[in-house]
Parts: structure tokens; sequence; C-alpha cells
């Protein structure tokens, strides 16, 4: 009996952790930039605020990369400074520009932040990594441990725009190989969708709510999102 009753607790533990897989996407790489969901702040709202507006990548597994700003009035938060740039790019107007601290994992004003730039922590949406700090100190001691120069914001918003161009080529590339799998990936897990999306985010929403993809981890999410995204669009 002992023995049953254990086998349906692990059973039932699996079931719930896999439900949940689907739903946060619960089960992240592990990686510099992520933080479990609870320790993530969110402050943009509506159905994708789990995503990153122009890419679709969930925040808190890039988390300490995350920036925010209004635009149109509403705050919108972006897995990283490159996806930023790509809103103003577009010609958004933005304003109160936040950043994530690396320490504190607290939003702060990015006109008063420290960046880190080019450390062997790899970077969101880039090979030159960028991470933000509240003091000069603890910027100075991560790029000792780690290398890269302290930059202010200012010459990091630079850097940033001067980057993109070449940025956005190699990520393009990216998703359209992600794309490619994750339409497979909708075939063989996903009950057949009739909708048009914005965004990738918009997507990736649209299918978590609706439960509409059976046992999709974090990485599958994302290229089955960027699959319905891009199907949208032509």
């Amino acid at each position: 009996m002992k023995k049953i009753l254990l086998s349906l607790v692990i059973a039932c533990g699996t079931l719930m952790a896999s439900g949940m897989g689907q739903q946060a996407p619960k089960h992240m790489p592990k990686m510099f930039q992520s933080v479990p969901m609870n320790e993530a702040t969110i402050l943009q709202d509506g159905k994708s605020k789990m995503f990153c507006p122009k890419c679709g990548m969930t925040l808190p597994m890039f988390y300490k990369t995350n920036m925010a700003a209004k635009v149109d009035g509403k705050v919108k938060q972006y897995c990283s400074i490159h996806c930023l740039v790509d809103d103003i790019n577009s010609g958004a107007k933005v304003s109160d520009i936040k950043v994530v601290d690396t320490n504190s994992l607290k939003f702060i004003d990015a006109k008063d932040a420290y960046f880190v730039v080019g450390s062997n922590k790899k970077g969101t949406m880039t090979k030159v990594s960028k991470y933000a700090f509240a003091s000069k100190d603890d910027a100075k001691a991560f790029a000792s441990k780690f290398g890269g120069d302290v930059m202010d914001f200012e010459h990091t918003l630079a850097l940033a725009k001067k980057q993109f161009a070449k940025e956005s080529a190699m990520i393009s590339k990216k998703q359209s190989m992600m794309a490619k799998k994750g339409k497979m990936i909708y075939n063989a897990k996903c009950q057949k969708i009739d909708q048009k999306f914005n965004s990738t985010a918009e997507a990736k929403a649209y299918i978590v709510s609706h439960k509409s993809c059976k046992g999709l981890n974090g990485k599958q999410l994302q290229a089955v999102g960027l699959y319905l995204n891009f199907a949208s669009q032509n």
C-alpha cells in the first residue's frame, strides 16, 4: 500500500510540474541572466507580460539584462538593451528608461546605472554583454572578476545602437532556423490554431492561456511562438 501511495504522489507531482512548465515555463536553462519566476519583477501589463514585446523571449530567463521604458504612456519591459534599441529604431518614443541592477535584481534609473560592457558573462541578443549596477564600486568589482569596461548609460546605449544592425542580422538567421523547428514541434504537439499574431510574445501568451500545445519546455515554446508569428506575417 505504501508503495502504491508513493507512486501516486510521484505521478501527481510529475503531472503538476509538467503543467507548470507549460505555463511558466518553469524548467529554464541555468544561465547567468536567469532568475526564478518569483524573483523577477514584471512591470508591464497584459496577457503577454511575461515575454519581451520585441523578440518574445521569457523575461525571467534573461532577467539580469532586462530593461523597461514608457512607450506611449504604457510600460514595456525588454529582455535586453538590444530590444529596447529595436523599439527606438522602429520610431517608438521612449522615456523613463530603467534597467535591472545585477546584484539587487531591482529596477533602477538607467541614467544612474553603471554598465559593465564586454565581460565574459554571456550577453542577451548580443555577443558583447552589458550588465548594469546601481553602484560604480559594484560595477568595478564585477569587471575585475569577469572582465569588461565600466560605462555610463549614454555610452552603453550608443554602443548598442552601433552594434544593432550586425546583431539583428545574426539574430534573424537564428530566429529563422528556430521557427522551422517550431513548425515541426507545432505539427507534432499542438492543436490547430486559427489565429493571427502581431508578435512572438502574443503567440506564446495565446498558447499558454489556451493550452494549445502539450509538454513544451521554454525553448520549444519560443520556437512555436516564432513560427506562428512568422506565419502570421506571411
